[in-house]
């Protein structure tokens, strides 16, 4: 669920399709050849050592109490384990083992998997019509910077065109859950338009999860209850926060790390996207039943609208070339890898993190979970990509090693070219001063090795990757799978899809880094040096047994010296609120209108500054000063600029 934390998951609107429309054409080139020719047979036996030989040791390499697994084949549980800790006793208690069929984890966004098969029910059942205009089902108004409708398609696929949201995302056990209020109240503003740009959105699933508890009539935890979790066999999974009574007691704990003390049950602001509780078993059974296997009391949904919901919901209508990469399924991120089609989705609580892909084509699935972040920043994801990946180049190698064809080489020069800059995250904040959180975490892409794009860091890594040109505007990373596709116009590319909800949009030259660093960096040290030469220059006169300043032009100088106090401490206060703001911790209105205010007041002194420049200058004060004064002028500049062009004096503090 917060994927975007580590700074961090359609046809056109109105074509009316249904569950047994066609699908999209799927022409995203194939993979390249992983691991080739047969691997051992999944059985639990194989499954089994496997996971004990690998995770064990990973647990103790990470600092990550526990994890509980699931595999699924031909029809069956093929294994359910438990490794580490699901309480380590850090209260004085025993420590307990993860039991994969007594022991709830947190599933985070994979939640978003149980919502999405609540939609498709109800379109199943006719109430719901996926390329409507959502709001016919909605009692409130999105918030609409476009035209173009927001349809369920659209919410399901994470192309509904929104912004970030951090406030309310998750809280502790003392927290209230109104799933309508937390859409209704300062919801985040349309910054693409609708069915463009992939840009992942936990806002957007809740609606979609809204419109379930509107058609049905039903509050969405208890529909969710009544049709899919009773009906595929899972009485110890919840929406419910906190768990219910029966089940309290079944919650493995959160951690940071294994040494640390356990955290609170966290809750989640908006259930939909995120608040699934679940054992490892119970997961299992919604992976047979998303497979079509027998389970539970009947199937979840049909075959033609599962179909519709494991295929890749947008195409080049909206997408452009970017449907030629990895795309969303109604509900599912596109997670090939060896040539098989693997649909899968991760999810992050701020402890236990998750992921789950089930293989259509060869009716297999694995889930993990794990309770803690781990001793390093990528720690919980790294184990789970070692674990899932682990499990496809296992027992699902590649069929074959067959060549793609490649691009001539003047076409290549011209896309890599027209692709090398600067490039952010899609899911982003645009409206409010948490648009400066775009300068952290960008990818530079350059030329490197003939007309191959080196990425810096890769997409989903923090290493760099260097990229060939396999089919036009489709991307391989060298030596790996990673696959991504680019939309480009006549003189730039204008996106970058990456991984199905998630796409990097080139950065404006104004806000790039050579720009914006440089003038916060500068006019932050001048205006420090501004500040520690008032009292150095007061002692230096004093001791020289000079007169005080001249009174002439002191207005100004009392004003610039109360412009630039302002700035500095609104860049502390926007430092230690969008700190604490990224650690899911709320930062009160009054406080940050009052980081507002000072830094008005610093960007209003850039006229008294200029005064004392054109005074300093009339009275032929010397160099010295005249110097002064005018790198003051141009660092509370500098500092008005970058807060007027990052948005921290915007309207909205709305997060």
């Amino acid at each position: 669920m917060l994927a975007a934390t580590a700074l961090v998951a359609v046809t056109t609107a109105g074509c009316g399709a249904s569950p047994g429309s066609p699908a999209p054409p799927v022409d995203t080139p194939a993979a390249p050849a992983g691991p080739s020719g047969p691997g051992p047979a999944l059985t639990e036996a194989d499954a089994n050592a496997w996971l004990d030989g690998l995770l064990p040791a990973a647990l103790d390499r990470t600092d990550i109490a526990g994890a509980t697994v699931a595999v699924v084949h031909d029809g069956r549980i093929i294994t359910t384990r438990g490794y580490g800790h699901a309480d380590t006793g850090d209260g004085g208690t025993g420590a307990v083992p993860v039991d994969p069929d007594r022991h709830l984890f947190r599933m985070g966004s994979v939640s978003k998997l149980v919502t999405a098969t609540a939609v498709l029910q109800l379109v199943q059942s006719g109430k719901l019509d996926l390329d409507a205009d959502v709001e016919t089902y909605l009692d409130f108004d999105l918030p609409r910077r476009y035209e173009r409708a927001v349809t369920l398609r659209h919410l399901l696929t994470h192309t509904a065109g929104f912004e970030e949201r951090i406030a309310g995302l998750i809280g502790t056990d003392d927290s209230e859950v109104d799933l309508r209020r937390a859409l209704v109240t300062d919801p985040p503003e349309q910054i693409y338009e609708p069915g463009t740009v992939p840009a992942y959105s936990n806002y957007g699933n809740a609606v979609a999860g809204y419109v379930v508890e509107r058609v049905s009539g039903t509050r969405f935890e208890e529909y969710v209850r009544r049709n899919i979790l009773d009906r595929a066999g899972m009485p110890s999974s919840s929406f419910e926060q906190p768990l219910p009574a029966a089940l309290r007691d079944r919650m493995s704990k959160g951690y940071d790390t294994s040494a640390a003390p356990a955290a609170p049950f966290e809750i989640v602001g908006t259930p939909p996207p995120g608040a699934l509780s679940a054992p490892a078993t119970d997961m299992a059974r919604f992976m047979l039943a998303q497979l079509g296997e027998p389970v539970g009391f009947g199937p979840l949904l049909d075959r033609s609208t599962r179909e519709l919901m494991q295929r890749p919901a947008l195409d080049a209508t909206s997408l452009g070339t970017l449907a030629d990469g990895p795309r969303m399924t109604l509900g599912f991120f596109d997670e090939s890898r060896n040539g098989h089609r693997i649909l899968g989705h991760g999810g992050d609580t701020t402890y236990f993190h998750t992921h789950l892909q089930i293989y259509p084509d060869d009716r297999a699935g694995i889930f993990l979970s794990l309770n803690s972040n781990g001793s390093g920043a990528l720690a919980s994801h790294e184990l789970r990509q070692s674990v899932v990946n682990g499990f496809a180049d296992r027992y699902f190698p590649a069929r074959d090693g067959r060549p793609t064809a490649g691009v001539d080489p003047a076409t290549t020069a011209e896309h890599a070219a027209l692709a090398a800059g600067t490039y952010e995250s899609s899911r982003a904040v645009r409206s409010n001063f948490l648009t400066a959180i775009g300068l952290v975490g960008r990818t530079t892409v350059s030329i490197a090795d003939g007309n191959r794009l080196l990425f810096e860091p890769g997409p989903l890594s923090d290493s760099p990757a260097r990229y060939e040109e396999v089919s036009p505007w489709v991307w391989r990373e060298v030596g790996g799978q990673r696959t991504i596709a680019m939309r480009a116009t006549d003189d730039r590319v204008e996106a970058i899809g990456f991984d199905s909800a998630f796409a990097l949009l080139p950065v404006a030259p104004a806000r790039g880094s050579a720009v914006a660093v440089p003038v916060l960096a500068g006019s932050t040290v001048v205006l420090l040096l501004a500040v520690l030469s008032w009292p150095i220059g007061a002692l230096v006169r004093r001791r020289l047994g000079r007169a005080p300043r001249e009174r002439a032009g002191r207005t100004a100088r009392i004003l610039s010296r109360v412009a630039v106090a302002g700035t500095l401490l609104a860049f502390a206060g926007w430092v230690l609120s969008i700190s604490s703001i990224m650690s899911l911790h709320d930062v009160p209105s009054p406080v940050l209108r009052a980081v507002q205010v000072l830094q008005l007041v610093g960007l209003l002194g850039v006229l008294p500054a200029a005064v004392r420049l054109a005074d300093d200058v009339r009275r032929h004060v010397g160099w010295p000063r005249i110097a002064g004064s005018a790198l003051l002028l141009l660092a509370l500049a500098g500092a008005g600029w970058f807060a007027v062009e990052f948005r921290l004096l915007a309207p909205s503090i709305s997060y």
